[in-house]
């Protein structure tokens, strides 16, 4: 978002003024004119600042920064891929939940699941290294030119917990993650034991939740001793993702519909959102859900139930990522001892799957 750009840039600023607490920040109007953005926006970044404790605003004179230390030990940095849309509210939410009753304020990085994002972020922290770090990787499922930051920063000694997306190469360092390749086992088999078959699939290829998903997968329908349908199985990145997602005519969902699908009579989703997507191609192409084709999918959030069919999905049977993240961050700060962890899925059925004869 806007204004958390801008606070980035402003907490570079302060930091190289060091310890000069009579260092003014621009005004309102001149941050507005040099980055092109609206004095709300403007208004908005330096009440984060002041929310953190970096700045003091006095009316009419303007806003200084206030000595404070940018690297603060009650100050939790949370990278996340995206913020304000799908089930990252809630999971902010949560975090912050947890974090404010310790007393910790949290300030929010976002990537949009870009390696150089990334590393823009991570170098900010190791200049202006915070209390505790919670992140998300960025497409976990491909090598990280990344990787070497948060080394640096673990090395120094910065409490360290990844949530969600974690990197294989760095598994010393503790995780909160989804059991996925169950998760897919669990969906298949729910799919199998209604009378299908012909399963398709459709992942996100660059982060390491799409391949553990196929993989559960694919063990399920070779347990069942069923052929794996090679030509069923779609994947996209996340370049990928806004012309899913954010195209009216959905024209890579078509022409996954007309040229990997088409012989599918169900599909797990890599998640809620290509699932609520799904259907409403498959609608718009004069296709039924469940008749026509099931749907099945991962995170069981709203879409679920705003969807034309509400759509079968799994959720978290114990703990939610965000609280057991955060508690974890918590009590490696203090000192304790933390263990990774996988939380395990369970399946909400809804009105996207029949029993086939």
């Amino acid at each position: 978002m806007k204004y958390q750009f801008l606070a980035r840039i402003l907490r570079e600023e302060i930091s190289l003024h060091g310890n000069d607490r009579n260092y003014k920040l621009p005004t309102e109007r001149d941050l507005s004119e040099k980055y092109g953005l609206s004095r709300h926006t403007v208004r908005h970044a330096l009440d984060v600042l002041e929310e953190e404790g970096l700045i003091n605003r006095l009316q009419g004179s303007g806003s200084y920064f206030s000595g404070n230390n940018p690297g603060n030990s009650m100050r939790i940095a949370l990278i996340l891929t995206y913020a304000d849309e799908y089930i990252f509210p809630g999971l902010i939410a949560d975090i912050e939940s947890v974090i404010k009753k310790s007393g910790y304020t949290l300030q929010v990085y976002t990537t949009f699941n870009r390696i150089s994002d990334e590393r823009s972020i991570l170098k900010e922290l190791i200049a202006s290294p915070p209390g505790g770090i919670l992140a998300e990787g960025v497409k976990t499922a491909l090598p990280n030119p990344n990787t070497d930051l948060y080394q640096e920063l673990s090395s120094l000694g910065i409490p360290l917990v990844f949530c969600n997306g974690r990197y294989s190469s760095l598994s010393h360092i503790p995780s909160v993650t989804d059991d996925n390749y169950t998760g897919g086992m669990l969906l298949t088999k729910h799919l199998l034991s209604h009378g299908y078959r012909d399963i398709g699939g459709i992942f996100k290829s660059d982060d390491i939740q799409g391949p553990e998903r196929y993989s559960g997968m694919a063990a399920a329908m070779r347990d069942a001793d069923i052929s794996l349908p090679d030509k069923c199985i779609c994947w996209y990145d996340s370049e990928d993702r806004q012309n899913l997602l954010g195209s009216p005519d959905n024209e890579l969902l078509k022409t996954f519909c007309k040229n990997r699908l088409k012989h599918a009579s169900a599909v797990i989703c890599y998640n809620d959102e290509i699932a609520y997507r799904l259907i409403l191609t498959l609608r718009s192409m004069g296709k039924n859900v469940p008749d026509d084709m099931a749907v099945v999918s991962f995170d069981n959030s709203y879409l679920c139930d705003i969807s034309p069919v509400p759509f079968t999905s799994l959720r978290h049977s114990t703990g939610r990522t965000g609280i057991t993240a955060a508690r974890m961050l918590l009590k490696l700060m203090h000192g304790g001892n933390v263990q990774s962890a996988r939380l395990p899925w369970e399946l909400v059925p809804r009105k996207s799957t029949k029993q086939m004869i």
